[in-house]
């Protein structure tokens, strides 16, 4: 991939972004309290056209960059912008001021530069990396002027400095990058972004589905939404509650969503849950949750609409993949975690199971579209 472009060479302009801080702290006193007081880290959340994403800002890497990068947020001076320039899978590049007048598009990639001086090049460059442009040669050319990286780039490495990285919404970055470029690899359509908002990181959030008693887990159901229809399934909390729990962060994650029914075997399973039929990858945060489960082998027989973990001869190599049984198999009997069973569409897990297929392959796609949460009422 190449690297992130700009076509203007022309010095605009100097200035170096101080740090108020160690100023701040010395009016403040100089005790153990006043050097607790440290500012809150800061993220800045992109609103664009497709879509908005999440970044942490990281002033410990590059201070002046993310001071300028406040600086422009705060005023205004990114909304209207355009990512300009994308390589598909690759990057996105964005926030040239030029771009937000629609007829200089053949001047996009050479506005908001010579800003900010040069500070440590970053050794990777990765997925997730925000960082900023440079006019080649010189290193004090970074300024308004941004790309995020949609893969890892090693060859990019030692040459940019990366000044934050993307918390969430890495599938909008990936769209973003998806979108059509002419020869030059300029967008050919706009896509804006509509407003930065820099704010507090906010405290983590409690994992879901991490604190609830078994009791409050039975009250959960899943709705498996397919092409073919919708299946509810509850769950035995008694026999599998970490199985039952994991299922749970995975849906409320969206790994599940964009996935297919890729095995069907009439009279024994039809299987879906593979991270190989997904449409998109996973983003940081959904890759995050996945990991093997330790079994919860229980007396459940598997009979016709019992819902089990799919794995391979390591029993604790289960992650994402289930069955639904369309018959009695006494095989899978206390070697297959049995975690819930079908109560509603057992109609629709038929019409899958009839399916026109090539050996345990359906000919057409039959979608998983998503796996939707419900509370049942007491």
């Amino acid at each position: 991939m190449g690297s992130p472009r700009t076509g203007c060479r022309v010095t605009l302009g100097r200035r170096r972004w101080l740090s108020l801080a160690p100023l701040l702290a010395l009016l403040a006193g100089t005790g153990p309290s006043a050097r607790a007081q440290v500012a809150p880290p800061k993220q800045a959340v992109i609103e664009t056209s497709l879509g908005s994403f999440l970044i942490d800002l990281l002033p410990d890497a590059a201070p002046n960059q993310v001071a300028y990068f406040m600086k422009q947020a705060e005023s205004g001076g990114y909304d209207g912008t355009t990512f300009h320039r994308m390589v598909k899978f690759g990057m996105i590049q964005g926030g040239d001021p030029l771009s937000k007048d629609p007829s200089k598009r053949a001047q996009y990639g050479t506005g908001g530069q010579n800003l900010v001086k040069a500070e440590p090049r970053a050794p990777q460059l990765t997925r997730g990396s925000v960082a900023a442009v440079l006019v080649p040669g010189r290193p004090d050319s970074a300024g308004a002027q941004f790309f995020v990286l949609v893969a890892d780039q090693p060859t990019l490495g030692g040459q940019y400095t990366v000044f934050a990285r993307v918390n969430d919404g890495m599938e909008v970055v990936q769209k973003i990058s998806e979108a059509p470029v002419d020869a030059a690899g300029l967008a050919t359509e706009r896509i804006e972004i509509k407003k930065v908002t820099i704010r507090d990181t906010p405290p983590p959030e409690p994992e879901p589905f991490s604190t609830e008693t078994v009791q409050e887990l039975s009250a959960y159901r899943t709705v498996l939404e397919t092409s073919e229809g919708a299946i509810t399934i509850e769950f035995f909390t008694d026999k599998a509650p970490e199985t039952t729990r994991q299922f749970l962060k995975l849906a409320r994650g969206g790994v599940y969503d964009g996935m297919a029914f890729h095995r069907v075997a009439p009279g024994f399973v039809i299987q879906t849950g593979a991270l190989s039929t997904r449409q998109a990858p996973l983003t940081p945060k959904q890759q995050a949750i996945v990991h093997n489960m330790a079994p919860e082998f229980n007396d459940t027989k598997h009979v016709k609409g019992i819902v089990s973990l799919a794995r391979g001869d390591d029993p604790n190599s289960g992650q994402t993949s289930f069955f639904i049984c369309t018959g009695t198999s006494t095989a899978l009997d206390g070697v297959y975690t049995a975690f819930g069973r079908v109560i509603d569409g057992m109609a629709v897990v038929d019409k899958i199971e009839a399916a026109p297929r090539t050996g345990e392959t359906p000919n057409q796609r039959i979608e998983l579209k998503m796996v939707r949460i419900v509370k049942a009422e007491r």
